[in-house]
């Protein structure tokens, strides 16, 4: 099968397809704009499969371009960041990084065209007045009383502005379109407005900043984009977008299509809260691993193979529908069942004494990476007289479901021997600390000769050689699939978002985890370690996803 027919169908490139059927373009072009004022989200990754994607699909070029319009919330570590996320996801953009702010000049020259032309007035109204001039869905807008002033007069206005003999809010740049249309943002929108806010790239060369609908369109005809790719939400200021293009000199014509955004449940998705749970301390920062932010899924141990395919699956559509989280969490488990290398950890620990095994004693057995992958190769772990298993695997009475260590009944210790329970310690509250066993010592990699098999597997670590760590296990941030409905998110955080665990126990070879890259934990779930430790050494686990999907069987 060709790589053509391999390829996702979605309208999109049904269009791209017939583009370059009909020769209207004969390469792809596309681009993804960013605006640098906070971290990208699990939203953005759909957006970059899908521009980047296309282009790989179709040997074009997608470039990475910051809509660097609006200094005074944009900050050079988020482009940084979102560098970063592309990178992380798979991509690379075409050439250099792109910034709407390199084109300043052209667009001032664009804006001076619209003047010259007629098309563009400067505006003395003020905030409260544009709003009430524009009218409302219902009722028409009215004209502004500085829309007839001449030419001449609009060019010394909008070279005060350009030159700082304004202030702020004083005036505005405003396209002359028509006050009455049905569409508000043909409503003589603001294109140009007094900002003295140092930007990132440019210093303080400039003190008028270009509105987005007017930079947006005009930065993709500079670059030669082909296909325009935006979520829904702007849907109706393609009429704007096209508007300018049709009015000024532009180098190409670009045409800007919209697909449905990605909502995801038990997430917020508006950049704008996601700052208030950072800026309030509500999560650690952008890169908390509950956030949707796709730092966060890689610190928690997301790959990205695992949102590739997520994007994948949902599809790109004009429909607005919310996906589930379990489509997403499919997704990783499906990922890490085939490619994490697996090893033990003991979260709730309590002794295990094998009594018949020799004091001084110590074996270094050979344990598989991966079950079924030999490629991963082995391991080397340590055991001894005592080692640490789950208190949850132990009782001392049990029916028949329970397939742990019960008084007088075998189990398998994983990777190693058959061990049954004789009798156990308790703390003053009644809580078991200790276990004692036996173990049979010709069951190392076989069952017992005498045909009894052991009812179940557990998994263990050495006592002695074991090391201590931290384990964080994180759930959705919010308790309501859909929290943006909510008046007030605040109160439906999910306080046991985050748990943690401190006296983990886990097996030596855990000592060399590298941050971001899960691995399971055998029978817990998969774990990776955490990018961001403060003490070194230090050995803390955040939890990726568990083994199950708890969530449905809660719902049920």
């Amino acid at each position: 099968m060709s790589d053509a027919e391999n390829r996702p169908t979605n309208f999109i490139r049904n269009i791209i397809d017939a583009d370059l059927a009909s020769g209207k373009h004969t390469s792809v072009q596309t681009r993804f704009p960013p605006e640098p004022n906070g971290f990208l989200h699990i939203g953005h990754a759909k957006a970059i499969c899908l521009s980047f994607g296309i282009a790989q699909d179709y040997n074009g070029k997608c470039n990475l371009r910051f809509d660097d319009t609006n200094p005074e919330k944009e900050d050079i570590d988020y482009v940084h960041a979102i560098q970063k996320d592309v990178l992380w996801l798979g991509f690379e953009w075409a050439g250099e990084v792109r910034y709407s702010s390199n084109y300043f000049e052209q667009l001032h020259g664009f804006a001076i065209e619209l003047i010259e032309k007629g098309l563009a007035y400067v505006c003395f109204l003020t905030a409260d007045e544009t709003r009430e001039y524009r009218g409302t869905l219902n009722k028409p807008g009215k004209n502004s009383p500085y829309r007839e002033t001449s030419i001449a007069d609009n060019l010394a206005l909008f070279a005060k502005m350009k030159n700082g003999e304004v202030k702020e809010g004083e005036c505005a740049l405003r396209a002359k379109i028509d006050m009455s249309s049905s569409f508000i943002c043909l409503r003589d929108p603001i294109i140009y407005r007094v900002r003295f806010a140092h930007h990132h790239q440019t210093g303080d060369k400039w003190c008028i900043y270009p509105m987005y609908d007017f930079t947006h369109c005009l930065s993709d005809a500079i670059e030669g984009i082909t296909h325009s790719i935006c979520t829904l939400e702007f849907q109706d200021n393609r009429r704007l977008y096209d508007w300018v293009i049709e009015n000024v000199s532009v180098p190409s014509t670009p045409h800007q299509y919209e697909f449905s955004r990605l909502n995801l449940e038990y997430t917020l998705m508006s950049k704008r809260k996601l700052n208030t749970l950072v800026e309030e301390n509500l999560v650690e920062g952008w890169d908390d691993p509950r956030m949707p932010t796709i730092a966060g899924f890689r610190r928690r141990g997301y790959t990205p193979a695992s949102i590739r395919e997520f994007t994948k699956r949902i599809g790109v559509t004009k429909m607005e529908n919310t996906i589930e989280m379990s489509v997403l969490e499919a997704c990783i488990r499906e990922d890490l069942n085939d490619n994490a290398s697996r090893a033990m950890a003991v979260l709730a620990p309590i002794k295990l004494v094998i009594e018949n095994y020799p004091e001084d004693k110590s074996e270094d057995l050979v344990v598989k990476n991966h079950p079924s992958d030999e490629s991963q190769g082995t391991r080397i772990v340590p055991f001894s007289k005592e080692l640490y298993i789950e208190a949850e695997d132990f009782r001392e009475e049990a029916n028949k479901k329970y397939k742990r260590l019960v008084i007088d009944k075998a189990v398998r210790l994983r990777g190693a021997y058959v061990v049954t329970a004789t009798r156990c310690d308790k703390d003053d509250q009644g809580n078991v600390t200790t276990v004692y066993c036996t173990y049979n010592e010709d069951t190392l990699g076989k069952n017992p000769t005498d045909g009894t098999k052991p009812k179940g597997v557990i998994h263990w670590v050495d006592a002695a050689k074991s090391l201590d760590a931290t384990v964080r296990l994180y759930d959705r941030l919010f308790t309501v699939a859909n929290p943006a409905a909510e008046d007030d998110f605040h109160a439906v955080i999910n306080p046991d978002s985050l748990i943690e665990i401190t006296g983990v126990k886990v097996e030596p070879s855990l000592a060399d985890a590298k941050a971001e890259i899960a691995v399971q934990f055998e029978r817990q779930g998969y774990f990776c370690l955490d990018n961001d430790i403060k003490e070194p050494g230090a050995l803390i686990f955040n939890r990726t996803v568990g083994l199950r999907d708890t969530w449905a069987k809660i719902s049920k």
